[in-house]
């Protein structure tokens, strides 16, 4: 299963028989996303920024909230968040999806401003793929993002949402997450493959992929 990272929080997810698209963000952010196809199409919260579904062509099954989803053999439980440490007081709900293609788990965790409580983070442990915010502002920062990494300990962490060339919201960039995981910055990767493991040691690695979208 290969995890591409197409700016912001949009990531395309392709198995062997479907893909998934995230998070899709509209041109006035500064980035251009090329029209995607997908047989899923998952939204963690309502902000133009993440939900600009005429990004992805017709036929792809949407899924706005939480519940337990299988299309196309694909399997997605969403549970419910809050885009802030105030119980959504600010800046309202968000939705983190679990999503199992090739029977490899990816975890999105959307706009989550707060940590995990003990109940959503044990239905997230050990995941193969930990999609994470670190730019702060308004979403968790690089501290908390660790801090959530640690409570989860996956396979691999991605980072996502966070400052990059023509980006025009107002982010953090990914160097303090690196720094609070005592990773090296390494030349971006254009993609993560991930195969199914029957493993539950294994050490978190950080992977830092280049978004695949142009300044506009």
């Amino acid at each position: 299963m290969d995890v591409t990272w197409l700016g912001h929080g949009c990531f395309r997810l392709r198995g062997k028989n479907a893909a998934v698209i995230t998070d899709p963000y509209p041109p006035a952010i500064g980035l251009r996303l090329p029209r995607q196809e997908a047989d899923l199409l998952t939204i963690s919260h309502d902000h133009d920024n993440h939900a600009y579904a005429q990004a992805v062509r017709e036929g792809a099954y949407e899924i706005k909230g939480p519940g337990e989803y299988e299309v196309a053999g694909v399997s997605v439980i969403g549970f419910p968040t809050y885009h802030d440490s105030e119980k959504g007081a600010k800046r309202g709900r968000n939705t983190v999806y679990l999503i199992e293609i090739d029977d490899v788990s990816v975890c999105h965790l959307g706009d989550l401003g707060h940590p995990l409580d003990d109940t959503d983070a044990e239905i997230v442990s050990s995941v193969d793929v930990l999609l994470v915010p670190v730019g702060g502002r308004t979403a968790i920062n690089a501290v908390e993002a660790a801090e959530v990494v640690r409570q989860l300990e996956p396979r691999f962490v991605v980072p996502m949402h966070y400052a990059v060339p023509g980006l025009k919201v107002q982010l953090d960039g990914v160097e303090r997450f690196l720094k609070e995981m005592a990773v090296t910055a390494s030349e971006p990767q254009p993609k993560l493959s991930v195969q199914a493991t029957s493993s539950s040691e294994w050490e978190t690695k950080v992977v830092v992929l280049e978004p695949k979208a142009e300044p506009r």
